[in-house]
């Protein structure tokens, strides 16, 4: 590794070192920085082009050096000979200019070291490409190395030099009098020109019709670089010391078959002894052999033979040259055309353009990217001519890589994605959409591209408007979510709400339709389906859009609908919308049966549900029978306050999900292996138990006749409302939901139960109000160690009787499980002790109703049920018994008796101040 760092840093000294000394201290240099070296051409490939950027405008050139040093060895009379040569080549050049010369940037410059002058951007000496590789950068550039030119590329380039010679020949009546490899320079878009006037003779009588050219005699004497390359002299420029226009025929008929052959000339020729080789060369012309015209392409072969011929009065002139069949191949008459375009009108440009497309696959890369790129850009400047010219800049792009596309397309394309006249620009982006989010930098895209979008959208044609939200979808998966959710589906449903065109609506619709796999569930929830209620308009086609909306989030399987939005937002909405007078019977039964697969899923989910909340209830229920407890201990040892509320509000998991599941009951500790922390929290809620203990116990009350039910009703009110008085240090909260009045309790009959169980007077239809749940922990939690609200709660309201009380209600109840609750002697009483403690058998069918139900409800986390067609609540504040200040009134204490039973004449008033 530091070997090839070593090399490439001397590469690089190296190179360095050559440009300073090159051109340090030519004037060229103050305005022109000079890069590296890139190829060599000229007479002998004597001159050195480097690329390089003018200063002031940053625009690319060529600059070709000549260092004098190379000629150090020579005499000084040598040394001005080839500097004359060199100098008046230039200069020559410089006064010309044509499309195909080489076009003169910056004057010839000298200073003590060397020539330099600058022109155009150059690739490459037609000599490099064809194997001379003579002065050209070590080591050698592989796109000079590897180029190798196309079909194409070689007629539209013999095509260009003869043009070049037509406008010597005809214009300006001058010899050039050095035609060859060495003297054609292919520029950076690959174009052939002419160059390397050194020798060139102009005609002594301009203004004559036949002009006549004077011919210097053959000095064999002199530098190589003073003279004309022998290899592609006319014979008459030796032999006979004259020479006029077809001598440069017959150099262009050896350029050809250099072409063909890999870079080598019709004949070799000893320098030394040049005019036996002329001579012996002048006896193979006669009559030349078919195999040293076998490379050439038979259509062009015959012309070849014609400007080879020893006779000058036979070659054909330049004019006829480019009129020749061989160059009327469709792409080099493409390039051609695109040559003479600043010639055009508009009219016949635009007619070009539209043909193009069919001609542009039939081309090479290369000649499409750096021939016909660059002249179908320059014409994004004439806002006229961008719609014909676009789709064959989009078509290129389409054959670039991404590296190609944003150093090449890019720079001349985001202008255009600004213009917004004419409005076909718009439409010819949008239908290549794809290709641009696919190949432009995101950066880019968020900057110019989707800005774009966006301007069609809010676009005041109706056209630009259907066309975009069509083509959306197409390319919807290369957008970035955030634009999405930002900005394109604001806009889309604000072109739905604010046009007055159906089909921009009803496009709108099929847009967001079609989009809605890119979105997340809960943004299409809360974004899309609300605004489908927005929707003014109650066209068919409207309403199919909407429901089609509906059908893909309910039916997607990374989307859907919860079944509570179902209930109370989409059915309705959907339901509303299917009794529209404009629907058909087809679209009418297209929205029942979305419905209908609405209903059911949502019938399945919550009876699933359902299912799983009665299982667990079951558990418990099971649970609660297989572990009794005696009677002593029920009386005698305060029971932990986790088993107390369990009893009065039934047990729930302390981690309630939104979905309903409740966590099974957690089992009592084990007294007789608890751990020491276990037992420090039984204690503490023990001595909680024990402050509950020290408050105000249940006031003892009498037993009065049967007779006089609403005492009774009253003083088991009063008994409750006081009890739950005692729960003051609990902290619970909700609002009660208002439920029914009852007119009358049993005449008689304990009101009875857990507090978290059905209850029914035995009479009316069952009582509703809907409870919260508490969890509570093993091992203490309790109710002071946590409490859990879960949003799907028991149902205390669904009071339905108990199957063993069917059919005995009109017995006379048995009161004697009453006795240890109403007897003056009862010291304190637990709620827990409220409960039934034993089944009463048939002679009581009320208290079985409780008993029954309250092993039906402990533990659960249950679905919400309700009475007379109330709809049940989830959480604590749907539970009256969860609000503290419903027992805590002054006003309703002040109306107590000492008896604790409150004077009213009916007992609904008593039991709406008990239930809210």
């Amino acid at each position: 590794m530091e070997s090839m760092l070593n090399k490439l840093k001397s590469t690089v000294t190296k190179v360095t070192a050559d440009v300073t000394s090159a051109v340090m201290g030519n004037p060229v240099t103050r305005e022109f920085e000079v890069g590296r070296h890139i190829a060599s051409g000229g007479p002998g490939l004597c001159w050195r082009i480097y690329n390089g950027t003018k200063k002031s405008t940053k625009q690319e050139v060529a600059v070709f050096v000549f260092d004098k040093k190379t000629i150090d060895r020579y005499q000084k009379f040598e040394k001005d000979q080839i500097v004359d040569s060199l100098k008046k080549g230039v200069q020559q050049l410089t006064r010309l200019r044509h499309p195909r010369l080489l076009t003169v940037q910056h004057p010839l410059e000298e200073s003590r070291d060397c020539l330099a002058f600058c022109t155009e951007p150059v690739f490459a000496s037609l000599a490099n490409v064809l194997g001379q590789w003579e002065n050209l950068p070590s080591p050698m550039p592989n796109d000079i190395k590897e180029y190798k030119l196309y079909d194409v590329e070689t007629k539209y380039g013999l095509l260009q030099i003869s043009e070049g010679l037509s406008f010597l020949h005809g214009g300006v009546k001058m010899v050039h009098g050095n035609l060859c490899p060495e003297n054609i320079i292919l520029n950076k878009s690959g174009a052939w020109k002419i160059m390397g006037f050194d020798f060139s003779i102009s005609t002594t009588n301009p203004s004559d019709a036949e002009p006549k050219y004077t011919c210097k005699e053959w000095e064999p004497n002199l530098h190589p670089l003073c003279l004309p390359n022998p290899e592609y002299l006319a014979p008459e420029y030796i032999l006979s010391v004259s020479c006029d226009s077809a001598s440069d025929m017959y150099s262009l008929g050896v350029v050809v078959h250099a072409v063909f052959n890999e870079g080598k000339p019709v004949f070799q020729v000893n320098k030394h002894d040049i005019f036996k080789s002329f001579s012996r060369q002048l006896d193979q012309l006669s009559s030349i052999s078919p195999t040293v015209l076998n490379k050439i392409p038979e259509e062009v072969r015959e012309h070849v033979k014609m400007l080879l011929s020893i006779t000058p009065n036979v070659r054909p002139d330049a004019d006829q040259m480019t009129k020749i069949p061989f160059f009327d191949d469709v792409g080099a008459v493409t390039l051609h055309y695109f040559d003479s375009l600043f010639q055009r009108d508009n009219l016949q440009k635009s007619q070009f353009y539209k043909s193009l497309p069919k001609v542009l696959p039939k081309l090479p890369k290369r000649v499409v990217v750096y021939r016909i790129l660059p002249a179908l850009t320059s014409e994004f400047v004439n806002p006229d001519m961008v719609p014909f010219v676009l789709p064959n800049v989009l078509l290129i792009a389409e054959e670039c890589t991404k590296e190609e596309y944003v150093r090449l397309i890019m720079p001349d394309l985001t202008p255009v994605f600004k213009q917004q006249e004419p409005v076909q620009i718009l439409l010819i982006f949008l239908q290549k959409m794809d290709l641009l989010l696919t190949k432009t930098p995101s950066e880019e895209i968020k900057n110019s591209v989707l800005p774009m979008v966006y301007r069609a959208l809010e676009a005041p044609s109706v056209q630009i408007q259907e066309l975009c939200l069509n083509i959306i979808p197409t390319f919807a998966n290369l957008i970035d979510y955030p634009s999405m959710k930002n900005s394109l589906i604001p806009r889309v449903k604000s072109a739905c709400l604010q046009t007055s065109s159906l089909a921009v609506r009803v496009n709108s619709l099929v847009c967001l339709g079609k989009i809605l796999e890119y979105l997340d569930k809960w943004f299409v929830i809360d974004e899309i389906l609300p605004f489908l209620q927005q929707i003014p308009s109650r066209e068919p086609a409207v309403l199919m859009g909407i429901l089609g909306i509906y059908k893909c989030t309910f039916s997607h399987k990374k989307l859907g609908i919860p079944k509570e939005h179902l209930a109370t937002k989409s059915l309705p909405h959907l339901v509303s919308l299917s009794i529209d007078n404009n629907l058909n019977l087809n679209q009418f039964n297209s929205f029942m049966a979305v419905i209908r697969d609405m209903l059911s899923r949502m019938e399945a989910e919550h009876k699933t549900k359902l299912e799983q909340l009665h299982s667990m209830q079951e558990q418990q229920r099971s649970i609660n029978i297989s572990s009794p407890r005696s009677q002593s201990e029920t009386t005698t040892s305060p029971p932990s306050s986790g088993k107390q509320i369990d009893d009065i509000f039934g047990s729930t998991g302390a981690n309630g999900r939104e979905n309903g599941s409740a966590a099974a009951p957690a089992p009592q500790p084990n007294r007789m292996s608890l751990t020491l922390e276990e037992k420090q929290r039984l204690a503490k809620e023990q001595e909680q138990v024990a402050k509950l203990r020290n408050q105000q116990p249940l006031a003892p009350q009498s037993i009065k006749p049967a007779n006089s039910s609403n005492a009774k009703t009253k003083d088991l009110t009063s008994s409750l409302l006081n009890s739950m008085t005692s729960l003051s240090a609990m902290s619970l909260a909700g609002a009660a939901r208002p439920a029914p009045a009852i007119s009358t309790f049993p005449s008689s009959g304990p009101m009875m139960g857990s507090m978290g169980a059905p209850v029914s007077n035995g009479f009316n239809a069952p009582m509703g109000f809907q409870a919260g749940v508490m969890g509570m922990r093993p091992g203490g939690a309790g109710l002071y160690g946590g409490m859990a609200t879960a949003t799907s709660t028991p149902n205390f309201g669904a009071l339905a009787p108990s199957q063993g009380s069917i059919g005995q209600t009109n017995k006379a109840p048995d009161l004697s499980a009453l006795d240890s609750l109403f007897t003056p002697n009862q010291t304190k009483v637990t709620l827990n002790q409220m409960g039934p403690k034993a089944a009463p058998g048939a002679n009581a069918p009320w208290l079985n109703q409780y008993s029954s139900a309250q092993t039906a409800q402990t533990g659960a986390q249950g679905a919400a049920g309700a009475m007379g067609g109330v709809p049940s609540g989830f959480g604590m504040q749907a539970n009256p018994f969860f609000s503290p200040q419903n027992f805590s009134q002054p006003a309703a204490a002040a109306n107590l008796s000492q008896s604790g039973v409150k004077h009213s004449a009916s007992v609904n008033n008593d039991l709406k101040d008990l239930f809210g």
